[in-house]
């Protein structure tokens, strides 16, 4: 059952817009990282849309579709700048949803499955998800009460829910060991060919971003592709 339905709610309210079904492609949803990072709402992210899609409608000569969501991009961070000044915005976060100890037991124990045996040649890179295998089934075990009870609404009486905004600044801590210990042992054509392909997405669209944007997005297009490569997880708790 998905509890954060930030990337799924921007792409289909996209695909809406756009009037067809658009597979996103690796670009798009690393930018939806880049936004969900910089806090920018799902609110924000829509009205974007919308707002991008309306000026695009408004053009006399309309040479071809939308597609990208790339081309949203300044629509959506002035979207959020708007909600932020007019204080009715409020960033999604895990504190913000309630998820029971078993769910995310699951959670835990199915990235650490994962983690427990990564394609990836480098010994380093295997031992440190080995490390964090080990720590998401230790977090995983300490969900489960040994004897729970049951209450008056059939949940475990003695379950203590954890708090989200602790373990989601972990997972991300260990996302970044994850993610350091890959740039440092991806080769040089790995990288570059990435870095190509992002960059060829990129291409048209580089007019609405500042550098730094764009280099907070070829980042984040890098990790999302190094870990797809070598079959590891994202462990931030917006993907459970």
């Amino acid at each position: 059952m998905e509890h954060f339905t930030y990337f799924s709610e921007i792409e289909e309210h996209f695909q809406r817009r756009r009037g067809t079904v658009l597979i996103c492609s690796p670009l798009a949803w690393a930018l939806m990282e880049v936004w969900k990072e910089a806090g920018v709402p799902v609110e924000a992210a829509l009205r974007g849309i919308d707002a991008a899609f309306d000026k695009w409608e408004q053009r006399p000569k309309k040479t071809r579709k939308v597609n990208s969501l790339a081309y949203c991009q300044q629509e959506v961070l002035a979207a959020a700048e708007e909600m932020q000044e007019a204080a009715v915005g409020s960033r999604r976060d895990p504190a913000a949803v309630s998820i029971s100890n078993a769910e995310l037991a699951q959670y835990f124990e199915r990235n650490a499955r994962r983690l427990e045996s990564p394609a990836h040649p480098s010994e380093a890179v295997r031992a440190m998800a080995g490390e964090q295998a080990a720590t998401l089934r230790t977090l995983a075990a300490g969900l489960r009460p040994n004897e729970p009870t049951t209450g008056s609404l059939g949940a475990p009486a003695d379950e203590q829910a954890p708090n989200l905004e602790d373990l989601e600044r972990r997972m991300t801590v260990m996302e970044e060991k994850l993610f350091a210990a890959l740039w440092s042992h991806a080769s040089d054509e790995e990288l570059m060919a990435a870095r190509s392909q992002a960059e060829r997405e990129l291409a048209p669209y580089r007019g609405k971003m500042s550098a730094a944007q764009i280099e907070q997005l070829l980042r984040q297009y890098g990790n999302k592709q190094l870990l797809e490569r070598h079959g590891l997880p994202r462990l931030s708790l917006f993907y459970l």
